[in-house]
């Protein structure tokens, strides 16, 4: 068998409905249903078949594409249910063969982009009035209760067999590797020792005792399951302001005209290089620069989260007029309540929170030419260490505008100006062009070479970044990127994160002997006993 990370070509995260191979849409008036009907000879690689509704990184970027569709191309969608095409089965998680099979970065690097689709589920009910509802029409494990539980309501089939259950601990010897036990008691208040029992009992429990523990919020017979499901969705949509009207379609990308990615594999860097909008004007069109901004970017991370693993530092500039990027902050300020506007603010504020859970090192790089303004200003925000020139003459300036006070939250709902204060920003002008000394007396900015030492110092910050180790490097970023109070989703990332990250690379979880590696095989697990 090939393990993932022997692909012959890299991953890409693009696709459209007519290539989807898992997951199927249908649309009636307020209500979009996606079902989740596998094809378990289309794992995205060799060596496993998707069986028991399971998925892969392919299913995930199919339901990843789908969301975005409703979202931009269909306003009049108010309430999104998931289910299950499969008898008797909505889904049983991550295939466990994958996982057996996977190199520890695509393990990570799965459970990380599947955490930001189910989290972006959260984020479209609170900010864009869109609602989802999974509806259980049979047995749920794994990744497909974690699933359900990113939804705003969940409705379980009672037919007295089907179950729903977090099975890791118990057969795999790893966790719920998107949010299950975070989602358990921070969002659905489950009781913590009803918790650690359903946790540790592999069988899961059934719809009754679901609904008793508030694992699920309504149950019905199998004869009245569709109509309940329908009676709730239709029920949610009275929550939702989506206006309905004409959507815009989403037209493939194409190559990048915004975001530039330049490789530099010896020195283990890359160059992502944006360029600022050319003209201020409200378009419904995908090629409206802040969407196709939000789109280029989201790409290229994504691209280089998976595909660039050795590539350890990325290194962020911009080019343009820094007063032109502002007018466009106006704009979309001024038009945020347009659904469409809203809709790309929206996909905006996702693709800059990838960055802050990026296991990478991040530098901002402001020289001649810049545009590191409002919207643009968030990639330095976003960074660890930012560098600005101080030149005499024609050097880049930096400005604030209204959308750097919270329109674009990290995960830990602050914006990235209070994060870079730890939580103390100090009274700071919007629309005001800084230069470097004006940007580094307020605080925006780490350092400021002049122009004899500018090459200099900006060459070997990289040059010692890239002699440390990468793995204190991530653990460093990740505990100093998020400052202030703790929210569920910094708990995901970090607390729940952090330790399924460890247990992937334990022989508990992954050894010769390990309970991920025999699983399925008629063996049993063979756990060293040491708690360390």
């Amino acid at each position: 068998m090939n393990a993932p990370d022997d692909l012959p070509a890299p991953v890409s995260f693009e696709t459209r409905p007519d290539k989807y191979h898992h997951w199927k849409l249908a649309f009636a008036g307020p209500v979009a249903t996606l079902t989740l009907d596998i094809d378990e000879d289309k794992g995205i690689a060799p060596g496993y078949k998707l069986k028991l509704n399971s998925y892969d990184l392919g299913v995930d970027i199919e339901l990843y594409d789908a969301l975005n569709r409703i979202r931009f191309e269909h306003p009049e969608v108010k309430t999104v249910v998931l289910t299950s095409g499969k008898s008797r089965m909505f889904c049983s998680g991550a295939n466990i063969y994958m996982l057996g099979l996977s190199t520890h970065a695509w393990k990570v690097n799965f459970c990380k982009f599947t955490n930001e689709t189910r989290n972006g589920l959260e984020d479209s009910s609170t900010h864009s009035g869109l609602k989802f509802l999974a509806a259980l029409n049979g047995a749920t494990a794994g990744g497909g209760y974690e699933l359900a539980l990113a939804c705003d309501e969940i409705v379980m089939v009672d037919d007295r067999s089907s179950t729903v259950s977090l099975p890791e601990v118990p057969l795999l010897g790893v966790l719920p590797g998107t949010g299950g036990l975070t989602r358990l008691v921070d969002k659905r208040k489950v009781r913590r020792d009803l918790a650690d029992v359903f946790c540790t009992t592999a069988e899961g429990v059934r719809a009754d005792r679901a609904q008793q523990w508030k694992l699920v919020d309504h149950t019905a017979k199998p004869q009245q399951f569709a109509e309940a499901v329908q009676a709730r969705a239709l029920e949610l949509a009275k929550l939702s302001d989506r206006p309905g009207g004409e959507g815009v379609k989403l037209a493939p990308l194409g190559e990048s005209r915004l975001v530039q990615v330049a490789l530099d594999t010896a020195g283990g860097t890359a160059i992502l290089a944006v360029r600022g909008p050319d003209k201020v004007a409200l378009e419904r069109s995908a090629d409206w620069y802040p969407l196709r901004l939000a789109r280029e970017l989201d790409r290229a991370i994504l691209d280089l989260r998976h595909n660039q693993v050795e590539i350890g530092i990325w290194l962020l500039k911009t080019q343009g007029d820094p007063a032109r990027v502002l007018e466009l902050d106006a704009l979309l300020e001024k038009n945020a309540g347009d659904w469409f506007v809203r809709e790309t603010i929206g996909y905006l504020r996702r693709t800059l929170a990838r960055l802050d859970v990026s296991s990478r090192s991040i530098f901002a790089v402001i020289e001649k030419g810049s545009c590191f303004a409002g919207t643009l200003l968030e990639l330095a925000l976003a960074a660890d260490r930012s560098f600005m020139l101080d030149a005499e003459e024609g050097g880049p300036v930096i400005a604030l505008s209204n959308l750097n006070f919270g329109t674009y939250p990290m995960v830990n709902d602050e914006s990235r100006l209070s994060a870079h204060f730890c939580g103390e920003p100090p009274a700071l002008a919007r629309g005001k062009l800084l230069d470097a000394k004006a940007a580094g007396e307020a605080g925006l900015i780490t350092a400021t070479p002049d122009e004899l030492d500018w090459e200099d110092e900006v060459r070997i910050a990289v040059e010692e970044r890239a002699s440390l180790s990468p793995d204190a490097l991530t653990g460093m970023e990740a505990s100093l990127r998020f400052t202030g109070r703790e929210n569920m989703l910094t708990r995901v990332f970090g607390r729940l994160s952090a330790w399924q990250n460890w247990i992937f690379i334990r022989p508990n979880a992954v050894g010769e002997h390990g309970a991920l590696k025999v699983y399925g095989t008629g063996a049993k697990a063979k756990f060293n006993k040491e708690r360390v």
